[in-house]
């Protein structure tokens, strides 16, 4: 299988403008609610049903519609990437539970260490990126080249 980038349709200017606007809500979240924007943290807040601060549930609600809402506007105003996935449902379900596994093992995922702790300079999120970023990069080589 070879990765190829379609240059046709490579779109570095909107790739710029939603990572903006990506930092842009991590950096509203952290200055008005005290919050970072890892997307486990936000599900898994939503599961969470005692104890819970007053306004625990309405922002991470107001975050997750969010992410839905900005796909669903992108899909009316430019037309949809399209995706293939190769694999069988057993697989993709084995993967979806070791990356949820990875991601409270981690005390984390990528969203959040990546895009909010290395911005605060956490040494923790430093070495968390470092880790998923090496085992996909040794994952996708032995994958692709290996196997």
């Amino acid at each position: 299988m070879n990765i190829t980038i379609d240059w046709a349709n490579f779109t570095p200017w909107l790739s710029l403008f939603g990572g903006v606007l990506i930092g842009l809500s991590a950096v509203m979240l952290m200055a008005f609610k005290g919050r970072i924007a890892g997307i486990s943290g936000v599900l898994g807040g939503l599961m969470q049903f005692s104890n819970v601060p007053k306004g625990h549930f309405s922002w991470r609600l107001a975050f997750v519609f969010g992410l839905l809402l900005s796909s669903a506007i992108y899909g009316l105003v430019w037309q949809m990437p399209s995706a293939v996935i190769d694999s069988g449902y057993p697989l993709l379900i084995v993967a979806g539970l070791l990356v949820g596994f990875g991601t409270r093992m981690g005390s984390g995922c990528t969203s959040g260490h990546a895009v909010c702790g290395i911005g605060r300079l956490s040494m923790r999120s430093i070495a968390a990126t470092l880790s998923f970023m090496v085992s996909g990069f040794v994952t996708a080589y032995l994958l692709f080249h290996v196997w």
